[in-house]
């Protein structure tokens, strides 16, 4: 059975642990390694790797301090060479192909951020079960079948955005419609996440957790109540 911990969750840093009960792995090393041991209560020993999604240090900043405790990394080329990252302990993994972490079957799939190579991830266990990890993406191309955990970022909403560029004082809003186009180019909205869930396959999902909500721009309670509404399925908003 499949488990999540978020550590951290926003653009201060983020990190969450997962388990299928056999294998533990962590997803991000954006949060410092001695908060990750606090929040796991030091039960590192088990970890069998970390798998980093992009080279932003929201994600990526203490990758060497989780390689110096002797878990592996594993991280596009791009991400990799951006970040500084090399020695024996960095796996390369590349889009489309599937690699294996314990009992995890892990597929990398492409993402849409501003950066050099970002993945996000389609992990299955040999119990069954399939858990989608995607965040800082304005989009998820792909379709996916017989999830039964989901992890994915929902950062703004559009209707919020536009009501704090709104409700600004006007000597400010142009710096604030300049950040809301990075956003539409770097990060998955509310609208587009609803999108996203009505053109794939719910069936068999059970839980789901939002990711890396924006500080300004969202409403967790909203977001929580409408995809839940949506989608029937249990919903979690990860602690920032």
């Amino acid at each position: 059975m499949i488990k999540i911990t978020p550590i951290g969750s926003s653009s201060a840093g983020n990190a969450y642990h997962v388990t299928d009960g056999q294998t533990d792995l962590l997803l991000e090393a954006g949060v410092r390694y001695k908060d990750m041991q606090r929040a796991l209560n030091y039960k590192m020993s088990s970890i069998a790797g970390c798998l980093i999604s992009h080279k932003h240090g929201d994600h990526v900043k203490y990758a060497p301090d989780v390689m110096r405790a002797g878990i592996d990394i594993y991280c596009s080329k791009g991400t990799a060479d951006a970040a500084g990252l090399e020695g024996h302990r960095v796996s390369h993994i590349a889009k489309g192909k599937r690699f294996v972490v314990g009992t995890w079957a892990i597929m990398p799939f492409k993402i849409e951020h501003d950066v050099e190579e970002p993945l996000g991830f389609l992990m299955a266990n040999q119990a069954g079960e399939k858990l989608l990890f995607a965040t800082d993406t304005y989009y998820v191309r792909y379709r996916f079948n017989g999830l039964t955990h989901i992890m994915i970022e929902c950062n703004y909403s559009e209707v919020i955005v536009e009501r704090n560029i709104q409700s600004a004082p006007e000597e400010v809003r142009p710096q604030l419609v300049s950040r809301y186009r990075r956003l539409l180019q770097s990060h998955f909205s509310l609208e587009n996440l609803k999108g996203f869930f009505q053109a794939n396959d719910m069936s068999r999902v059970q839980e789901i957790w939002l990711l890396h909500l924006s500080d300004a721009n969202s409403d967790e309670e909203m977001f929580k109540k409408e995809i839940q509404g949506l989608t029937g399925a249990v919903v979690h908003v990860a602690r920032r």
